[in-house]
């Protein structure tokens, strides 16, 4: 079963600490249904950005992603997570993947088998959230008789933060849902649900702890994308660009493969001499696929479109120099809702 259609936006990740309180209260006064905050290295924490979020605001929802899964034990983690789930019951869903290999390596902690890896903690995360008493012993995880003193009467969704095709078949089995890192375009959801459909199929088997998956009643689908809304298409345009630097490397294959026009943007990226060159040189229907951009009344037809291609969430990531005037505009996008999600 699919939850409700949400319209949300990413707390950014270099935001000012004096921003910090007044962005996550903005967001909810302009009727923003989720804030999502990230943990990309090496800025800040996102269990504790999550935890001053919850504090700070009253009912909208607070999405975590993503938590890399080597970068901490596992029951910990839960412990943390748990925690804040059970402070501020139905306000929370965290997301957990495999990090990206450049910052885990950084940090010393890219394992052998990142699938293996992301399973387990997924597992055993989901597992003790639910109030199970697990031990297992995995090939990256053991866990003698660990469970939770005060399990949260109301699970938060764990996501998996993943974009590969076997990852994305491993969060269909193992995971409530999916986190998908910008861009998400119409064509990149189906690819991914189908994934997912096949993974969930299939049960996951071959890594992780099958026996103590919960079944997944609820699959929530987390869509980024790079967004600017302007009166004038040009100048919203000219906002995302420079967040579209990085689409064109390997990593991102599996969101641009499955483009109408993959051959001519790998073309693109080829003979461009600097990721800016290639950015600038991206032809604007390009980027309004890449992007939610454009005026209000075409940003909000984009995320309809996403929503009916599947994504529960649709995660705004504010473009341009100034995050806060990026989010009155956003909020252009909500006028013409008939109701909250």
């Amino acid at each position: 079963m699919l939850v409700p259609a949400a319209i949300a936006v990413m707390l950014p990740r270099d935001l000012p600490a004096d921003q910090f309180v007044h962005y996550a209260r903005r967001a909810e006064e302009l009727g923003f249904d989720e804030i999502w905050v990230v943990e990309d290295c090496f800025f800040r924490g996102g269990i504790a950005q999550a935890a001053v979020v919850l504090a700070a605001t009253t009912t909208i929802r607070v999405g975590i992603g993503i938590l890399p899964a080597a970068a901490r034990n596992p029951a910990f983690a839960t412990l943390e997570v748990a925690t804040l789930a059970e402070l501020f019951p139905g306000r929370l869903q965290v997301g957990i993947g495999h990090g990206m290999p450049v910052w885990m390596r950084q940090g010393g902690i890219w394992p052998a088998s990142p699938l293996a890896m992301l399973a387990e903690n997924l597992d055993l995360i989901r597992g003790l959230m639910r109030g199970q008493t697990i031990t297992v012993a995995g090939r990256y995880i053991s866990a003698d008789a660990v469970d939770l003193a005060n399990a949260p009467s109301m699970a938060p969704p764990v996501l998996a933060g993943v974009r590969g095709p076997k990852s994305l078949a491993l969060a269909g089995a193992a995971a409530d849902g999916v986190v998908l890192a910008e861009p998400v375009t119409p064509e990149y959801l189906a690819a991914a649900i189908d994934a997912l459909d096949a993974g969930a199929a299939a049960g996951g088997r071959g890594h992780g702890f099958p026996e103590l998956r919960p079944a997944v009643t609820e699959r929530h689908i987390v869509a980024y994308n790079v967004a600017a809304v302007h009166e004038d298409p040009h100048v919203a345009r000219a906002a995302v660009r420079p967040a579209l630097e990085w689409i064109g490397d390997p990593d991102w294959a599996p969101h641009i493969t499955v483009l109408p026009f993959a051959e001519d943007f790998a073309a693109l990226r080829t003979r461009s001499a600097s990721r800016a060159d290639f950015a600038r040189a991206l032809p604007d229907e390009w980027v309004d696929q890449l992007a939610v951009v454009g005026t209000a009344a075409s940003a909000r037809r984009r995320i309809d479109e996403l929503h009916a291609a599947g994504a529960t969430s649709v995660v705004l990531m504010p473009a341009g120099n100034d995050p806060v005037n990026a989010l009155e505009s956003l909020a252009a996008v909500l006028s013409d809702r008939t109701g909250s999600a």
